[in-house]
């Protein structure tokens, strides 16, 4: 269970962050959540699609890492084979959450940086150090209070994203079933896209809306994306064909 605390740089000096990835740090996962102020940089790798949060009923982006709940197809021993990193990976243990405090006499809300001590890459022997000795800010903190800010965007400007799609019907199911090989295939339920066919039979006033609010560009590169699908297919497929090799192997030699 999470034990959140606000950061500072007295109580948590020693703070580190382990930062390679494993199960044991929850990164064998099949997919993520996305955030629009990623999509530029998620669709060159990863296939975004929209669900529906089970327990608020919003919609929501995702990115696929994998083709079961456990399956990170990403993840290769202690690395991630991406150039980019999801925002909600990224982060780590460190979340936003706000503080009232006085600012020219007004009281405001004010984001602030908390980190769960109970995360299993929190520690104060291995990693990435949280604060310079001297107090500062250390350059991976400067990396994640940036990785934060945009998570803390993406949420806004999604929620207003998805209402337009959805009021255009341009949000609708998509089917994943394939065959991986003669005994392997994929299914997948729940998921959703962006309909390119209704995009394209946009009316000039609804496509002037989507582009003036900065929408358009979103929708775009969520279709762009679908062709790492593909990519997950052949990432799983090798990896089947590995097993299957490894199981052929181990008989040969048993016999």
């Amino acid at each position: 269970m999470a034990r959140y605390e606000l950061l500072n740089n007295v109580t948590h000096k020693d703070l580190r962050v382990v930062t390679r990835f494993g199960g044991e740090f929850g990164d064998d996962i099949g997919m993520v959540l996305a955030f629009p102020t990623e999509y530029a940089e998620l669709q060159r790798e990863y296939p975004i699609f929209f669900r529906k949060d089970r327990e608020s009923g919003e919609w929501q982006s995702v990115a696929l890492l994998g083709f079961e709940q456990k399956e990170n197809l990403f993840l290769q021993g202690e690395r991630w084979n991406a150039a980019y990193l999801p925002g909600v990976v990224a982060k780590g243990p460190f979340l936003i959450g706000f503080q009232e405090q006085r600012i020219d006499g007004e009281l405001r809300k004010e984001p602030v940086i908390h980190v769960d001590l109970d995360h299993p890459r929190v520690n104060s022997s291995e990693g990435e150090a949280v604060f310079m000795p001297q107090g500062g800010h250390s350059p991976y903190l400067q990396h994640i209070t940036t990785v934060l800010r945009g998570i803390r965007d993406g949420t806004e400007t999604g929620k207003a994203m998805f209402a337009a799609f959805e009021s255009l019907g341009l949000i609708q199911p998509v089917a994943i079933d394939v065959k991986l090989d003669d005994t392997h295939g994929v299914n997948l339920a729940g998921l959703y896209g962006i309909d390119r066919e209704r995009l394209a039979g946009l009316d000039a006033a609804s496509l002037h809306l989507l582009n003036h609010a900065g929408y358009l560009e979103g929708a775009f590169l969520v279709l762009a994306s679908m062709h790492n699908v593909r990519r997950l297919m052949a990432e799983k497929q090798r990896r089947l064909q590995q097993h299957a090799d490894a199981v052929s192997a181990a008989s040969e030699r048993a016999a």
